[in-house]
C-alpha cells in the first residue's frame, strides 16, 4: 500500500488571558516541527472571538513514522510541559493517515471506512462547495481590493472550502451517512 501521509490534529484550550503567551509559545515551537524530517505542513486554525475557544494545529507529515518521532521527540515534549500552565486541557491529538481525520468522530473507538467511499464522500461534499464558495468569496475579495489573481482568489476560496469540509461539512456528513459508510 501507497504511503499516504499522515496528519495530527491537535486541540489546546488556552486559559483565558494567557492567548499571548501561548501565541509566543506557537512562534517557538512551530520552527522546531518545520525542521523534523518529513514535515509537509504546520497550520493553526486560531479560535473565533465568541464563538469558538480552541486552538486547532493541524500538522502534515510525509509518513506516519516521521510524524510519530515528531509527536514522540523529547522537544516537543519539552515544550508541552512549558506550555501547560497555558491550557485547561491535556494537550489532545489524533494521527490519521491520509484523509482519515475527516473520517472521524470524536470520543468514538477508531473506524476507518473504505477508501473508495472516502473518495466517493469527500468529492460529493467538495463539489458543491467549490461551485458555491467561489460566488461568496470573489465579491468579498473585490470589496477588500485584492488584486484579481487566480492564485490569490484560490488560496482563499481552498482555505475556506477546507475550513467548512473539516469543521462544518464532515463531521455531520459522515453522522448522517455513517451506516453506508461504515458497512
Amino acid at each position: 500500500m501507497e504511503d499516504q501521509g499522515a496528519t495530527v490534529v491537535i486541540n489546546h484550550y488556552v486559559i483565558e488571558g494567557k492567548q499571548n503567551q501561548y501565541e509566543n509559545w506557537l512562534n517557538e515551537i512551530g520552527p522546531i516541527c518545520r525542521s523534523f524530517t518529513g514535515n509537509i505542513d504546520y497550520q493553526i486554525i486560531r479560535p473565533i472571538p465568541n464563538l469558538t475557544f480552541d486552538y486547532t494545529v493541524i500538522i502534515r507529515f510525509d509518513t506516519v513514522e516521521n510524524l510519530t518521532k515528531w509527536m514522540e521527540s523529547n522537544e516537543r515534549k519539552n515544550l508541552i510541559i512549558k506550555a501547560q500552565p497555558l491550557l485547561s486541557k491535556e494537550d489532545q491529538y489524533r494521527i490519521k493517515s491520509g484523509l482519515d481525520f475527516l473520517f472521524a468522530n470524536e470520543g468514538e473507538k477508531p473506524k476507518v471506512p473504505a477508501r473508495w467511499k472516502q473518495y466517493l464522500v469527500t468529492w460529493s461534499a467538495i463539489y458543491p462547495l467549490s461551485i458555491l464558495i467561489p460566488l461568496l468569496v470573489l465579491p468579498i475579495l473585490k470589496i477588500l481590493n485584492l488584486p484579481e489573481n487566480r492564485f490569490i482568489n484560490s488560496f482563499f476560496i481552498s482555505g475556506v472550502v477546507v475550513f467548512i469540509m473539516v469543521y462544518l461539512l464532515m463531521p455531520n456528513y459522515t453522522r448522517l451517512i455513517r451506516k453506508w459508510l461504515y458497512k
